[in-house]
């Protein structure tokens, strides 16, 4: 049975793919949807609605001055809704996304939105969008797509472990502070088979296979990853947030220690 949560999820994401391809209707749109909204892992209060869109013909300023605020024109509509702003993604040309050659971009984030010329769309992404998205509206592209390599994958993993190294070496009291948990967890899997699942699979196969150092902070994680607007005000919880520094560290030299082994190349699937 769908949950009342779910319908209102489903109900948010057809009225955002529908202002979109209204305002894109000349373009020849493809709306797809990725990530943890369609890997049954999303939670709110903590994860994205990911939507990747693209048109046929090069987005206009009327345009993109009309997608760039479209968040806040549908919550301004329905600002009960707790949807809209969880919406993070690109709109660009299919010959731009390609090429990656410089083109009008319609960029949503979460620090905000803007009209720029370039999208980085990362092998953790295009894995995600060729094997699980979900194509809402418009013709089917992803055929002229190449899938990303082990390779690719492995250098990307190491630019989350660089991440991990500069941005997490300090947790702070928030829940996201458990991400960087999940995320070694995720680099992890796709090290040792060039595949990606989400981040909470990939916690509770990191647990189960034994590779964290420290067990009971990764259990925490995924605790808080399943129900995150329970703990959001839990001042345990977030006190115990500002303290795993040292076991994200010690977690990441898990991660490193995979990424200096030089895995074989596996093969593509």
């Amino acid at each position: 049975m769908i949950s009342h949560e779910e319908t209102n999820r489903r109900q948010a994401i057809a009225a955002m793919t529908s202002a979109i391809s209204g305002v894109l209707a000349d373009d020849l749109p493809s709306v797809y949807l990725y990530g943890s909204a369609v890997l049954d892992d999303f939670r709110l209060g903590w994860s994205d609605i990911d939507i990747l869109v693209l048109t046929q013909t090069p987005i206009s300023l009327e345009q993109a001055q009309k997608l760039v605020t479209l968040r806040q024109t549908l919550l301004a509509a329905e600002p009960d809704d707790p949807y809209y702003r969880s919406f993070e993604g690109g709109m660009l040309p299919l010959s731009a996304f390609l090429s990656k050659a410089p083109d009008r971009v319609v960029y949503w984030g979460t620090s905000g939105q803007r009209i720029t010329d370039t999208y980085s769309f990362d092998s953790f992404c295009l894995w995600e969008l060729l094997h699980n998205g979900q194509l809402l509206h418009g013709p089917e592209l992803r055929d002229q797509m190449t899938p990303p390599t082990y390779a690719s994958l492995r250098e990307d993993v190491k630019k989350h472990c660089d991440s991990i190294r500069r941005y997490g070496h300090t947790t702070g009291r928030s829940l996201y502070s458990f991400g960087w948990l999940l995320d070694i967890a995720r680099g992890l899997y796709t090290l040792r088979t060039g595949a990606v699942i989400s981040k909470t699979a990939a916690g509770q196969w990191a647990l189960e296979q034994g590779l964290c150092p420290d067990p009971g902070a990764l259990e925490t994680a995924l605790l808080v990853r399943r129900d995150p607007l329970s703990h959001r005000d839990d001042p345990g919880v977030l006190d115990y947030a500002a303290s795993i520094t040292p076991a994200v560290q010690r977690f990441a030299d898990v991660l490193e220690s995979e990424l200096d082994a030089l895995p074989p190349q596996l093969t593509e699937k």
